[in-house]
């Protein structure tokens, strides 16, 4: 018996798919199609009285499972008997719900569950398993009344009942209330479904799982501007009426990716409306997934296109420094001016403010630094007041009574070996501050130490492959890329410079020459952190992709090669992976 359907909330319910089963083609999924014939509407009142399902596998049918089942308690009232044609005759000597709910438990083990208006008819059988105490096996569980929503209209039908739809698409079985017929009309109507999803790229089952209802017709009627967009490595950008850019993004396959925004796994509400206001798809190949990532990360920098949500602009950086002040103290800044007057190498980038405000938290507690933001001069040295914090030994310099600048920087002289990248005694400190908080089991405040230790760390590991890679003139390196051909890059000062792909190792030669010959020309890196480098990923993307690229030549030929730090705040990451050097070629 079919219910009254409620609208879905989604079209897969009850699973979460693993990474591993990313991907799976709906080609490749079985399926098992169920309906049930009940005593009422409600589940845990009204009884089953019959089961019928279809198992599919790539469109074929496989099985077929039906049975009549004899209901314990519930009565089969006249409208229900006239509505399916089940009466108490017909299910006196049926079997109960007891023996034929393992049965149709193991027909359906391993697939992936279907119904029309699924949460009636899986919330009946995951009832019976409760009050019979059976394992319900949480399967992913498919509702093609939502599934036709998405993609069919009121315009086409006057509703999503089974047999409007069954008469919409022709299906060879017709509904009629009863189990095995209404799941075999379900089987048909599903396949149909799937046509209508693979016609924009939807194909495997996990982006069913994605399928929303908002936008989707808006972005059908734009599905033309993927027309002519080149399936290669690239970036691609959507511009509006007056060409301004609305949003960038890169992809090893710019054709299937640009089609992906326009079909039903699109799900993101801001991409429904980036495309609603698009009018055009421009392209820019590239030689491989590197050098596309390297030009998006440079576009958007250089464009900041208003449907970019990851912003890359140096500017929203922090940075922690050391203040130009008689007696320095520790300040989150962002400018250039602030990093220029530091008298100690800057700590950074950090992504947030917040990050970097945690951090500094963390040193001016291990370390005796000045805390209060009052200027202390040496005409205001003999008139000043200490702050709050120096009353629970919290603020160091005046404040803690050191009067004399060159004392005061000796005491910090730990502060500045830490801004330098000796982090010996930051980890040490640390260390020392979480056990002590750990035994006074103040546990959350350690963990507190923990991750903001964790974060100066890997901030300054990241600032040390940056800062080597930047002081390379050159380097060409090789790796592996698509259709067992390989990718070349030549990086000048920690920019990618060149880019190219060869077919076969036995070209590599004769095209780096030829990309090292062409390459563009970068200038050698300033005394700040960001005068040569406006954007920090680019460089870090590099040393990631160097760390397993093979290196074909390094700076010199005197120059025995290249590797990433091994020592400093690297060491205390645990992030000494080197490159492999290879042979020069």
């Amino acid at each position: 018996m079919t219910a009254p359907f409620d609208r879905a909330p989604s079209v897969l319910q009850n699973t979460q798919l693993s990474f591993d089963s990313l991907g799976t083609p709906l080609s490749e999924v079985t399926f098992v199609v169920v309906d049930l014939e009940t005593t009422g509407t409600r589940a845990g009142q009204s009884e089953i009285t019959e089961i019928g399902a279809v198992k599919t596998r790539g469109g074929e049918v496989v099985g077929e499972f039906q049975s009549l089942v004899k209901p314990e308690q519930s009565v089969i009232s006249p409208f229900v008997a006239r509505l399916t044609g089940i009466t108490h005759a017909m299910v006196d000597d049926a079997p109960s719900i007891r023996s034929v709910l393992p049965s149709f438990l193991e027909f359906s083990i391993g697939a992936v569950l279907v119904a029309h208006n699924a949460p009636f008819d899986i919330g009946f059988l995951r009832s019976a398993c409760e009050r019979l105490d059976y394992h319900w096996p949480a399967p992913t569980i498919l509702d093609t009344v939502t599934l036709a929503r998405r993609v069919i209209g009121r315009d086409e039908v006057r509703n999503h009942k089974l047999s409007t739809l069954a008469a919409h698409f022709g299906t060879e079985v017709t509904p009629d209330h009863r189990a095995l017929s209404d799941a075999r009309a379900t089987g048909e109507l599903l396949h149909h479904l799937f046509e209508r999803f693979g016609g924009y790229g939807v194909t495997t089952l996990e982006e069913l799982s994605t399928v929303r209802q908002s936008g989707w017709a808006k972005r059908q009627a734009k599905s033309h501007l993927a027309k002519g967009v080149p399936a290669e490595p690239g970036v691609y950008m959507f511009l509006d009426g007056t060409r301004r850019v609305l949003y960038i993004g890169k992809s090893g396959n710019m054709a299937r990716r640009v089609r992906g925004y326009f079909n039903a796994s699109e799900n993101r509400g801001r991409m429904a409306e980036m495309i609603t206001a698009a009018q055009e798809v421009s392209c820019l190949p590239c030689a491989h997934a590197l050098e596309a990532e390297v030009r998006e990360i440079r576009l958007i920098g250089e464009l900041a296109p208003p449907y970019n949500r990851r912003s890359k602009n140096p500017e929203r950086n922090s940075w922690i420094v050391l203040s130009d002040e008689l007696f320095p103290r520790l300040s989150v800044v962002r400018s250039n001016s602030a990093l220029e007057r530091s008298p100690a190498p800057p700590l950074g980038p950090f992504r947030s403010r917040k990050s970097a405000q945690t951090v500094k938290e963390l040193l001016d507690t291990l370390y005796p630094v000045k805390r209060c933001t009052t200027n202390v001069t040496k005409r205001s040295l003999s008139t000043h007041r200490p702050c709050v914090s120096s009353q629970v030994g919290q603020c160091g310099g005046p404040c803690a009574g050191v009067t004399d600048a060159d004392d005061y920087r000796t005491s910090i002289g730990e502060l500045f070996a830490v801004l330098a990248g000796d982090l010996s005694t930051l980890h040490r400190l640390g260390a020392e501050r979480m056990q002590r908080l750990a035994s006074e089991s103040r546990y959350e405040t350690a963990a507190e130490v923990r991750d903001a230790l964790r974060a100066a760390v890997s901030t300054a590991a990241r600032a040390e492959e940056v800062s080597a890679l930047r002081r390379v003139p050159e380097l060409a390196a090789a790796a592996p890329g698509f259709d067992s051909g390989w990718d070349l890059v030549v990086i000048r000062h920690g920019r990618l410079a060149g880019a190219s792909h060869v077919s076969a190792r036995r070209g590599m030669a004769e095209a780096l020459t030829a990309l090292q010959s062409t390459a563009e020309w970068i200038p050698s890196p300033g005394p700040l952190p960001q005068d040569t480098d406006s954007l920090p990923e680019e460089t870090r993307l590099l040393a990631a992709w160097l760390s397993t690229a093979e290196l074909v030549s390094a700076g010199s030929p005197d120059d025995p090669g290249w590797s990433l730090p091994t020592t400093g705040a690297n060491s205390h990451a645990r992030a000494s992976g080197t490159v492999r050097l290879g042979d020069p070629v």
